[in-house]
This record gives structure tokens, sequence and C-alpha cells, in this order.
């Protein structure tokens, strides 16, 4: 009996392997091991198994991951009550209310997905949807911004250099023209970013898409490098604008406003010790602390900087500030 459910546990495991395979995402054995909770040397033996039996399987070195080949036979795809509503969700929640802007083909993307749902499947989803919901942060989108998105998006496709103009944050004018080497679309705090080299600068920037005020498509291409990734790139901003340096910054929470803290994963370093008194001190190895220097203001007497000195003298200069203009 144990063998028979461990067969169907190995073959369920295969047929969701030949699924994520067809997506677009590279896929290794450390991933797909991680994905599926087996060793690396489970995921190669099932490779070597669907090798086998003609679907064409092979680790592809200029992709870095495992693909499918073109003529390989696919099972179509069956979508369970939980796959269905996660999509669904996402698509009419997330792209159909524009919290997360330029995602409207998503819509449509959808439209054609559920046609082809079971009734039964269908009839399910009507009676979940009313009773799920995600609310974010609007971001809002324009046709100009859409305009924007579409040039950048084609460009980092292409590994095409750009000549841009683009509105400072301050709101002055324009700056000068500017050449620029798209790497990648990144939305992050309630806007679409678009990271890459910026020439004139001679470093990596995120642009805001709605600060571009034109682009020109240039009859030169670059070659975007091969260890870039949006990831590498924010190394440990606390959102979005790296610094230059690294900082150990200790935090501590008050009993008050503990529990809400530590419920909540504010960044990829977060490290948290709880006290028997109730309060909680919180550790973050942070690049720069332009933005974290906010974020620690907007818990107000609740939060204490412990280290690093720099960013206790940063909080204190600017909440006494703001305590000025109301005294």
């Amino acid at each position: 009996m144990r063998s028979s459910a461990k067969n169907v546990s190995d073959l369920h495991r295969l047929l969701h392997e030949l699924v994520l395979l067809r997506g677009h995402e590279r896929w290794t054995p450390k991933s797909l091991g991680k994905h599926f909770g087996v060793s690396e040397k489970t995921i190669r033996r099932d490779m070597k198994k669907l090798a086998s039996t003609g679907f064409g399987v092979a680790f592809d070195r200029s992709r870095g991951g495992y693909r499918i080949g073109a003529g390989s036979f696919l099972p179509p795809v069956q979508l369970s009550l939980a796959e269905a509503l996660s999509l669904i969700v996402l698509c009419e929640d997330v792209a159909g209310r524009d919290q997360v802007g330029l995602l409207e083909p998503a819509i449509d993307a959808m439209s054609k997905i559920e046609s082809l749902l079971p009734p039964a499947l269908k009839s399910d989803l009507d009676e979940v949807m009313d009773h799920v919901e995600i609310r974010l942060a609007r971001s809002g989108s324009t046709e100009s911004e859409r305009a924007i998105f579409e040039q950048l998006r084609d460009a980092i496709v292409t590994e095409t250099v750009l000549r841009c103009r683009y509105k400072s944050a301050s709101g002055g004018e324009p700056q000068r023209s500017f050449e620029f080497e798209p790497y990648a679309l990144w939305f992050g705090v309630r806007a679409w970013y678009a990271i890459g080299k910026h020439r004139r600068r001679g470093t990596l920037a995120a642009l805001k898409l709605r600060r571009f005020q034109r682009i020109e498509v240039l009859n030169e291409t670059f070659k975007r490098p091969a260890d870039f990734s949006v990831d590498s790139y924010l190394g440990n901003a606390w959102q979005m604008i790296p610094g230059e340096d690294e900082y150990e910054v200790e935090l501590r929470f008050d009993a008050d406003f503990a529990e809400t803290i530590v419920d909540t994963r504010w960044h990829k370093t977060q490290q948290v010790t709880r006290r028997a008194d109730g309060t909680a001190t919180v550790c973050f190895q942070v690049a720069g602390l332009d933005e974290i220097v906010w974020w620690v203001l907007s818990m107000g007497r609740h939060c204490h900087v412990v280290k690093p000195k720099e960013l206790r003298e940063r909080v204190k200069r600017e909440a006494s500030a703001a305590a000025k203009q109301y005294s």
C-alpha cells in the first residue's frame, strides 16, 4: 500500500514538473528540489525519467535551467479550485482594479482561461469569489505611462539602447537627454521602475516610469550583464534605494507595538528577539539609511533605535524638527 501511494506521489510530481518546465522560469535541480521538498538527486533522476519517455527534457546551459523540446507532447493544463481562485483573485483584484497598474492584459488572459474551465469548477469559483478580496495601495496609471512601459518592455527584450528625457523628483526642469540601457521592469512601493545603466552617470539606476518625458529608440544594442538581477541590484536596500554603506540596525519596540511589528516580514534580513516583558528587539542588515529613517519615524514613541549611532542621530533630528512645528 505504501509503495502504491509513493508511486502516485512520484507520478504527481513528474506531471507537475512538466507543467513548471513549460513556463519561462529557469528551473534548476536546486530550485525544483526546494519547490517539491525533495533532494537535488531526486530531481535529476526525475529529469532522466522524463527524458527517457520522449519529453525531450534537457539542461540548457545558455539558459541556466531545464527546458522541454519544442516538439514534445504535453498534457493539457487542468487547474484545481485553489489554483484557479488564486489566478482570478490576482487578475481581477490586483490588475483589474489598477492596484498594480499596466497589468490590464491579465484580465483578457484570465477570461480565456475561465472559458476553458469545467462547469463544476466555474460554479465553485463563483461561490467563493464573493468572499475573497485583496486590497493594496493603489498605484494608478496613465496612457502616457502605458506607452513608456511598452517601449521599455520592448527595449529590454531586444536589448536596444534608448535616449531619454526624465523629470527629476524635485519637479524642476527636465534633465538633459541621456542614453539608457534598460535591464528590467520592477514594481515597488506603488510605482513601476525601469532598472538599467544610466550612461551619463555611468552607474545603474532605478527610474520611475511616470517621470519619463520622452523616449527615443536608437539604432544601437547593448548586452545585459549575465549576472544582473533585480535582487542583486537592490541588495539589502530597505525598499528600493540601495546605499553604498551597509549598517547593522537594531531597534527595540515596546510591548504595545511588539506584536504588530513581529507579525510582518519587513526586510529579508530581519531577526527578532522576543522578551518576557513583551518588548521585542528587531535587527536588520540594511544598505543605506535614507529609507529606513522614515520608517522608524512612522513608529513614533514605540520604537527606540539602539544602533547604529548615525540612524539614532538622524531620527532624533527629524523628530525634533517635526515637534518644533507644533510648539
